[in-house]
């Protein structure tokens, strides 16, 4: 069955795409409301996905408005969550998580109080999405439990938005990773991925004060799936996964700088 966009009808649309590939069925067409060739929506489905499974997923030719992301962000804030394993990339946890890659990164920041304040302030001003081709939007939603969000990503010729919602936030004193070291204190917050989201899993981003030697951590860790269309095109997506861990750790280290 195709799914086409409410309001719009075929013959008045400037231009479709419509094609079928590995049982699934794929409309592009303009968003309903906004000018024609400047956004469109991609709504998936396949006979092998549950209805709640069916992706709407929204790219732009050039960047969104502020209008157009308060739209869709509003859109996305009585959705679940796109996977069961919620909260799953606490610490001790993500080690049960099966079917998913995994993701670790890390990098050392400093050392002492003054640099992990600095660097949870950097956290809670989203400092680690600063990176040109990748951003949050909105940029001052506050870090809280349940905020909605979207990853605003430029991705060739077109920009995607993509839905995700914070899980938990981290501010306490707790052990170290291993038994015979110092407490670490660890401020920090994951979020997870939303129906509208190319890909499904949860994201923790920490910043570590390790107390045994005053050294100050940024820490990435990750599980996730593709959804169907970034699984057609799994060796970009991985790529593009590590090209964002890598640049976020660069732009927590030039936010201290």
């Amino acid at each position: 069955m195709w799914y086409l966009i409410p309001g719009w009808r075929a013959s008045r649309l400037p231009w479709a795409i419509l094609f079928h590939a590995f049982s699934v069925k794929i409309c592009i067409l303009p968003t309903v409301g906004l000018r024609p060739n400047l956004s469109a929506t991609i709504v998936i489905n396949s006979a092998n996905l549950r209805p709640s499974s069916k992706l709407a997923l929204m790219f732009f030719l050039r960047a969104p408005s502020d209008e157009q992301i308060r739209q869709f962000i509003s859109s996305q804030r009585e959705q679940r969550f796109s996977y069961p394993e919620v909260g799953a990339s606490r610490h001790g946890d993500v080690e049960r998580v099966e079917g998913y890659t995994i993701d670790h990164q890390r990098i050392k920041l400093g050392v002492g109080e003054n640099t992990f304040e600095r660097a949870a302030d950097a956290l809670r001003k989203w400092k680690h999405f600063c990176l040109g081709w990748v951003r949050i939007v909105p940029p001052d939603t506050a870090v809280e439990a349940r905020a909605t969000v979207a990853v605003l990503a430029k991705l060739f010729p077109l920009w995607s938005l993509n839905a995700c919602r914070i899980v938990y936030v981290i501010d306490e004193d707790g052990p170290a990773m291993n038994a015979d070291d110092a407490p670490v204190k660890r401020f920090g917050f994951a979020y997870g991925t939303l129906r509208d989201h190319a890909e499904r899993g949860e994201e923790r981003f920490t910043i570590e004060w390790q107390g045994n030697d005053d050294s100050v951590w940024y820490d990435i860790l990750a599980f996730s799936q593709p959804n169907l269309l970034a699984k057609l095109g799994y060796p970009l997506t991985r790529r593009l996964q590590k090209r964002f861990a890598r640049d976020s750790l660069a732009a927590m280290v030039k936010a201290l700088s």
